[in-house]
């Protein structure tokens, strides 16, 4: 379908957590709902965003560069718009339009629904807006949404986080938290699920500490319960808990609750009670252990991952072993393994005691090796089980190579499946679930071959989700088109195919 002359097109490029991803699906959607259309690949927009994110220390080089890039661009195409949006833009306010003159909208965590207005009254007034609230006026999921996935999405339980964590900038940024009735979040998952979404995942800065606004304090677990009660809702998951508040409630839910999957990402940090306490991380190595052991009590094939950052201020060589024997003890399935990364504006920031940049390095090398050869036994462990994967789009780089496809089992773990030479009309979609035996592993993921070549299909649901994808496939080009998602961090499972991270932990 061809654009005409007259309507704008829009392309934005997410950086960062699943927050900042979800929020840029309801950018998408408002301007959508103001006339815009998506860009085509390839083809340069009249309005690109940037939705930022502030947690890493090169966040602010990376950014700056694109900007750089994009004013060449837009000298060279009148009446295009650039807007700089999410935590960078809430942090740097005036900064931004200092440093990018060339930017004609900044907004913040708060306000993204005036973009469409901010963008209209920059090109009337040919002058730059800046609007940054300083918290939240409604909650974001009231405005309109174009997801990124036709059988996965996210779905918003909190916004905001109540944690004072020392190494962590979100909450300044975000906001305290603010809860979302339980109504509202059933009433929009089955909406969900009426359009074809069969997997959701409840999104929050700390999922559990979900209710503490409106006095319930096993308001997460029986949201969970209640997700169980939703006809045609096949796999419920969530991100991120915190240690501090993961009660049995929750491992009795999830236990319980046959659409709650069996993966939970529980962020550890540091192993050490010293580093953690220094962080202000209200749980020390043995609650944290506790709870991994009771997890596996309750549900003995859950796959547990994990954030851990290496080489806080003040950690030593004992405390930084202590991390190593707690991934020895814990078998994380994958952990996320970061170095420490100083953010101005953060209490650890001046903290006495900054690791060496060559000391960071040395720690890191050694806990990613450690934890491949867990995650590798993890995997191997499992060859010769039956799996029931949701197949997923944009997971598998080599699939057309292989003749495989790619999906997720139902304890979130990623696996390559075999096709052989299966006519495509017969070929499983996007969406649909198929069973396989699991014939290899590797650290980040398993294999399912068949036999001299074949398939690795034992069986197929063809599901309504998969009915969606397809029908997504008839829409114009520009509609399928998917956006950039960088300065990203590694994915912990659908909604696929988005590069998703940790919200916070």
């Amino acid at each position: 379908m061809a654009q005409r002359d007259d309507v704008k097109s829009y392309d934005i490029r997410t950086y960062g957590c699943q927050m900042n991803v979800h929020d840029s699906e309801r950018l998408a959607g408002l301007l959508e709902q103001a006339g815009y259309v998506r860009s085509p690949a390839g083809q340069e927009a009249d309005v690109v965003v940037f939705n930022t994110c502030a947690v890493r220390e090169n966040a602010d080089n990376r950014l700056y560069g694109n900007l750089g890039h994009m004013a060449s661009v837009k000298a060279r195409k009148p009446g295009m718009q650039i807007a700089v949006g999410g935590c960078m833009a809430q942090k740097d306010r005036g900064e931004v339009q200092r440093r990018a003159p060339w930017v004609d909208v900044v907004f913040g965590t708060h306000n993204i629904g005036a973009l469409p207005v901010l963008l209209e009254r920059a090109r009337v007034q040919e002058e730059a807006q800046l609007e940054i609230k300083e918290s939240l006026e409604a909650f974001p999921s009231t405005l309109p949404t174009r997801r990124e996935s036709a059988y996965a999405a996210w779905v918003s339980i909190s916004v905001g986080c109540n944690n004072t964590c020392t190494f962590c900038i979100v909450p300044a940024l975000r906001g305290t938290e603010r809860d979302r009735r339980p109504g509202d979040i059933l009433r929009e998952i089955e909406a969900l699920v009426a359009e074809g979404v069969v997997e959701i995942t409840l999104l929050g800065q700390n999922v559990n500490s979900y209710g503490a606004e409106f006095g319930d304090r096993q308001a997460f677990s029986k949201l969970l319960r209640a997700c169980g009660g939703i006809d045609g809702l096949e796999r419920v998951r969530f991100t991120s808990p915190h240690p501090r508040d993961f009660t049995d409630d929750v491992i009795e839910a999830m236990a319980e609750t046959p659409n709650v999957m069996p993966s939970l990402h529980m962020p550890l940090q540091s192993g050490s009670d010293a580093v953690l306490r220094a962080m202000r991380r209200s749980y020390r190595r043995d609650r944290y252990l506790g709870i991994i052991e009771r997890v596996r009590e309750a549900i003995p094939h859950a796959a547990i991952t994990t954030d851990i950052i290496v080489g806080f201020p003040g950690e030593t060589d004992a405390d930084f072993e202590q991390t190593l024997e707690v991934v020895r003890e814990a078998r994380f399935a994958s952990a996320f393994t970061f170095q420490y990364s100083k953010r101005p504006g953060t209490p650890a920031a001046d903290m006495d005691g900054q690791v060496p940049k060559e000391v960071v390095q040395e720690r890191y090398d050694r806990l990613v090796p450690l934890q491949e050869e867990v995650s590798w036994a993890e995997n191997k462990a499992l060859i010769g089980t039956e799996v029931e994967l949701l197949v997923a789009e944009g997971e598998g780089r080599k699939d057309g190579a292989t003749h495989r496809l790619s999906g997720r089992a139902r304890d979130s773990r990623l696996t390559h499946f075999s096709v052989g030479d299966t006519p495509a009309a017969d070929l499983p979609r996007p969406g649909d679930a198929v069973t396989v035996v699991l014939t290899q592993a590797a650290p980040h993921h398993l294999i399912a071959d068949g036999a001299d070549g074949g398939s690795s299909i034992r069986s197929l649901r063809r599901l309504r989700s998969g009915d969606a994808w397809e029908a997504r496939q008839g829409a114009p080009a520009q509609d399928q088109a998917k956006p950039a998602v960088t300065l990203g961090m590694p994915s912990i499972g659908v909604p696929a195919p988005l590069p998703a991270a940790p919200a916070c932990g």
